[in-house]
């Protein structure tokens, strides 16, 4: 524990961070302006294709511009699973957070002050559509989270040496198809951040809890998944010490070990410490023939004079 403590504080001294922190700041900045802005043009409602082409090239054009600042994340599932996989601290991984959320919400701002929609349009914020429960919605955010979070996991594992292709085009095209899979079911969020700021500029918080607690759950999910079983380095030895690490083992309560040990002492069961006698004895001995040896050699050194 006092280790990592000492990892977060040292990572917070570093000036490095906070270029990263700027980073997430506008690659979460320009993913809300750009993707948000392809679903309404002037006016003008756009089809699923050209909303999912918007996500995904704006997410993938952010991960090829600050890949090697911030690790391209723009997404606080992105990086929660980081965290649980060691690639950011948690005090990093907080701070991304933050910065990604209040990207997000400059994003929808610069949008909304760029844009000729009616006042009272809300085609940015997302929102469950037609007769889809809420927990439908969240199973549908959860499971295309998931699989773009371990695409991001998967497609920047160092230890891979079969990865010949581009990182940032392999992360846009999970995005273009986790909106062209369920745009028309939760207008595929994918991404708290993307939801949280629309829905501040526009205070619509309509089924906003599934956007978080949906995506959040499918990047840990992804991250233990993929971290203990299908990445480069996973084994089932390394699997089975992180399962026995996070298991309490059971502890008897006090009272009822010492009336145990109190049941066993009177019982008998318990034997007293025995005097190692026979041990004494060959020590004894061991002098004894030492005296003799010194003895002899005395009466020896005698008869030569």
């Amino acid at each position: 524990m006092n280790k990592i403590m000492q990892e977060n504080i040292e990572d917070l001294c570093k000036p490095a961070l906070w270029r990263a922190v700027g980073a997430e700041f506008f690659g979460t900045l320009f993913l809300v302006l750009i993707g948000c802005g392809a679903i309404e043009n002037n006016g003008v409602t756009n089809g699923v294709v050209q909303i999912s082409l918007a996500f995904g090239l704006v997410y993938g054009s952010m991960v090829w511009c600050f890949n090697h600042v911030s690790g391209g994340h723009f997404n606080p599932a992105v990086s929660v699973a980081a965290m649980v996989c060691r690639r950011a601290s948690v005090v990093r991984g907080i701070l991304f957070i933050i910065a990604q959320c209040v990207g997000a919400i400059a994003g929808a701002g610069v949008l909304e002050g760029l844009s000729a929609r009616p006042a009272n349009s809300t085609s940015c914020v997302t929102a469950i559509q037609g007769s889809l429960t809420e927990a439908q919605g969240f199973g549908i955010e959860l499971l295309i989270t998931f699989i773009l979070v371990f695409v991001v996991l998967a497609s920047t594992d160092d230890k891979r040496n079969d990865l010949g292709g581009s990182a940032p085009l392999t992360i846009a095209l999970a995005v273009v198809a986790g909106h062209l899979y369920a745009y028309q079911y939760t207008m595929a969020s994918q991404n708290p951040a993307r939801t949280f700021g629309p829905a501040v500029i526009q205070n619509n918080w309509v089924n906003h809890w599934v956007y978080w607690v949906g995506p959040i759950i499918g990047g840990l999910v992804a991250a233990l998944m993929y971290e203990y079983v299908f990445a480069a380095g996973a084994s089932f030895t390394r699997t089975k010490k992180f399962v026995l690490k996070h298991r309490k083992p059971a502890e008897k309560p006090k009272t009822q070990t010492n009336q145990e040990e109190l049941n066993s002492s009177k019982a008998g069961l318990i034997e007293a410490p025995v005097p190692d006698s026979e041990g004494d004895a060959v020590v004894e001995m061991e002098k004894i023939d030492e005296e003799k040896k010194e003895e002899e050699a005395a009466q020896a050194d005698t008869k030569v004079e």
